[in-house]
């Protein structure tokens, strides 16, 4: 029986290699009919609204209006001060909260509890009416007024929305400190650092990391909070908005208005909150994600590229 050289096709000429696979991708006609679905239904939105009663001109007349940059200014300001005592109550609420005492433990749970429990608005109200418990505050020589007018909206909006906040940002700070390896306080200690260093030197640098994303989203979150204190007569985006749609009858007009200006500002906090993740995530990625700009560039670039070759 002959053997079959099968090193060599027929008259010794070379085997011919393999045969190309032919790759035929999956057809997800799935996406197309919910792309389609999704699309119909966009645009019977757009249509419903462009066919409504709204005099959409009204809202770039009044957009950069003086009253409404006014009320923009007061809400970030509210919103920075609100934060501002929101995290630096929260740092120390978390830090009692993981004492070894348990009065100041104790003490930091129940505050927890309390304002996480009870509507902000609820919170507002109360601090506005206080003055049906106390008629008069008196701190001394230092100072000495009616509740009512020592109670100011500015002070009652802070109040309201900084010791809620404070409640959130305890946990939130809590959450990011106990994320850090418990060897990196006992190595600290050895070394003789005090637990106040430990906390400022060691391991509150590393909880950003995990403190920083919540904290982004409760900017975000403060920020239309704020719409919450027309309540208290405090003259916010909102409450600006809404005197300006009575008086110039376009009242609907006026909360599209508001919410436009809500959805930049929020878009403007999430692109800082974005870039502060990126740089606490230095000493835990090996590689940083690009920026948007960074995305762009690259796309743009490969645009130029020719097909098959560098550019």
């Amino acid at each position: 029986m002959t053997d079959i050289d099968k090193t060599t096709g027929p008259a010794g000429t070379p085997p011919a290699g393999p045969e190309a696979i032919r790759a035929i991708p999956v057809r997800h006609y799935g996406r197309y009919v919910s792309a389609v679905v999704a699309l119909v239904l966009l645009g019977g939105i757009v249509y419903a609204f462009s066919q409504g009663r709204i005099n959409w001109d009204a809202i770039p007349e009044y957009f950069l209006d003086d009253r409404v940059l006014d009320g923009v200014v007061k809400t970030l300001l509210i919103t920075v001060l609100s934060m501002a005592i929101g995290i630096f109550g929260g740092i120390l609420l978390a830090v009692m909260r993981l004492s070894k005492n348990p009065v100041t433990s104790t003490i930091a749970w129940f505050y927890i509890w309390f304002f996480r429990g009870t509507p902000v608005l609820v919170q507002l109200v109360v601090w506005f009416n206080l003055g049906l418990v106390f008629e008069y505050i008196n701190l001394g020589p230092v100072y000495k007024d009616e509740w009512s007018q020592f109670m100011t909206p500015l002070l009652t909006v802070l109040l309201g929305l900084g010791l809620n906040e404070a409640a959130y940002m305890a946990e939130i700070c809590r959450a990011g400190l106990l994320s850090v390896d418990e060897g990196q306080t006992e190595a600290s200690h050895a070394l003789g650092m005090s637990h106040a260093k430990t906390l400022r030197r060691i391991v509150i640098p590393q909880a950003m990391r995990v403190i920083v994303p919540p904290t982004g989203n409760e900017v975000i979150n403060m920020l239309k909070t704020t719409s919450l204190v027309s309540v208290v007569q405090y003259s916010e985006l909102f409450r600006v908005a809404q005197d300006i749609g009575q008086s110039s009858g376009a009242p609907a007009e006026m909360l599209f208005l508001a919410a436009a200006w809500y959805l930049l500002l929020t878009s403007v906090f999430s692109v800082g909150q974005y870039y502060l993740e990126r740089y606490y995530a230095k000493g835990s990625t090996r590689q940083l994600p690009p920026t948007p700009w960074q995305k762009v560039r690259a796309n743009m670039l490969s645009l130029g590229r020719p097909k098959g070759g560098m550019a």
